[in-house]
């Protein structure tokens, strides 16, 4: 076995997103790799503990701490079922570290920082469903 590599995944419940992350699950898993489920929120958003974290990004939240409805509601987010059951498989079945990162701002650039500041192997987005003609 090799290193285990960190694979970032961007989300926004989204069916594109959750394609991605289905495909990650596929097709990227390795024994003991770490996943991690980045939201980037609206910067309009405000929860609760925005200011502490707006430059940064709030900091990495397990998967049992981020199924709690109080965590995710207190960054602004509202988890789709389905994709934290598909979590919970690959965590338990396959062995995975699962945690997420959440945003505030600029999808594009917030992903970019994404990358660098969680040294991510692998970024894993959606497509944002555009047929060639309109890209």
């Amino acid at each position: 076995m090799g290193k285990a590599r960190i694979v970032g995944i961007g989300m926004d419940y989204s069916a594109t997103s959750k394609a991605a992350l289905k495909w990650v699950i596929d097709n990227l898993k390795k024994e003991d790799d770490r996943i991690i489920i980045i939201h980037v929120a609206s910067p309009k958003a405000d929860p609760t503990n925005k200011q502490l974290f707006e430059n940064t990004g709030s900091p990495l939240i397990p998967l049992d701490e981020f199924r709690e409805i109080n965590v995710s509601k207190h960054y602004g987010l509202n988890p789709d079922k389905e994709v934290l059951n598909m979590l919970d498989t690959v965590s338990k079945v396959k062995n995975v570290t699962v945690v997420a990162k959440v945003y505030w701002g600029d999808a594009r650039e917030k992903l970019c920082d994404a990358v660098e500041h969680l040294k991510l192997d692998t970024l894993v987005v959606g497509s944002r469903g555009l047929g060639v003609l309109k890209r």
